[in-house]
């Protein structure tokens, strides 16, 4: 005789809950997005990087009065430090698209700091630039999207490929509300760190839906939804402790990391925290609820409901 498995957790019989407060942020962030718009980086909109090196005990105040003085409008400040040398410095992104005007604004800043011309670097880039760089990174995200639907759906099916980009598309809208609320800056660190992200996300979604594949057999006896309930206990821990593991690195970055680094890891730390959860409250209760939809299914749920709280063996229910 079959051992019972231990109790589970209920999670899709909390689908409702996460459904609302899923939709919740997903407005809002539609309302703070166009209100506070998003704080792009020069490599999108045009503009000039500043490197100032080895500036030594300077601070962030006199290097901001420097480009009041020069008149430059919301310079974007951040300290840095030489890989190499240890020396301290500061980068700085300027609206300014002239190459030639770029350089000007430099000399003056230079000779107002009473450094010299040599510790900075000047690179303009052009807005014409920015557009392909954004349209490269749409491009990246829609071309990942649907190779993802075509590998879940011959893999599985074409309803799990489905609910796992939706899942993405959560997790993607959810990240961009919180760079438009924070004022992040977006670079293309950044869009490089969400291109992982859509590869951790569907990692867990894909996961989940193994075991929801192999426990298939046993929907005789269940409702789908049952099945799929425990399939995400069965994988749990497993996504834990792989979201732990990955954190470490990535919250190393995030805290003693230079500012690339530093982009790169925030958006990372937010998206792994939010892969697990789309997995569990977003992608496996949009294909649960899909799937008992279907004929075969839904007799099932009509006969034996949607008891999520013990799965059981075909053995264990003729006892």
């Amino acid at each position: 005789m079959a051992r019972p498995f231990k109790r589970n957790i209920n999670f899709l019989g909390h689908r409702r809950i996460y459904f609302i407060i899923s939709s919740l942020l997903i407005v809002a962030t539609c309302v703070v997005v166009p209100l506070k718009g998003m704080n792009y980086g020069i490599e999108f909109v045009g503009g000039s990087s500043m490197e100032f090196k080895d500036t030594g005990d300077m601070t962030i105040e006199q290097m901001r009065a420097a480009f009041t003085d020069a008149e430059v409008e919301s310079p974007i400040i951040q300290t840095s430090v030489d890989a190499r040398t240890g020396e301290a410095g500061f980068i700085v992104r300027v609206s300014i698209t002239d190459a030639q005007l770029a350089s000007e604004t430099a000399d003056r800043i230079v000779a107002d700091l009473g450094i010299s011309s040599e510790q900075v670097e000047v690179n303009t880039i052009n807005p014409s630039w920015g557009a392909s760089v954004t349209r490269s990174s749409l491009i990246a995200f829609g071309v990942a999207m649907l190779l993802i639907i075509i590998y879940i759906a011959i893999r599985f099916e074409y309803k799990m490929g489905i609910s796992a980009i939706l899942s993405l598309i959560h997790d993607l809208v959810l990240i961009i509300g919180v760079y438009s609320v924070l004022g992040r800056e977006v670079t293309p660190n950044v869009i490089a760190a969400l291109l992982t992200i859509m590869g951790y996300s569907l990692y867990d979604a894909v996961v989940v839906f193994h075991r929801v594949n192999d426990n298939m057999a046993n929907t005789a006896t269940h409702s789908f939804m049952t099945v799929a309930n425990h399939s995400i206990n069965q994988v749990f821990m497993r996504t834990v402790n792989t979201t732990l593991a990955a954190m470490i690195p990535v919250l190393a970055m995030l805290f003693f990391g230079g500012e690339t680094l530093r982009d790169f890891a925030f958006a990372m730390s937010i998206g792994l925290v939010l892969g697990p959860y789309s997995s569990i409250a977003i992608a496996s209760p949009i294909y649960a609820l899909w799937k008992q939809r279907e004929p075969k299914y839904k007799k099932l749920a009509e006969k034996f409901g949607e008891g999520m709280d013990v799965f059981t063996t075909a053995e264990q229910l003729g006892e």
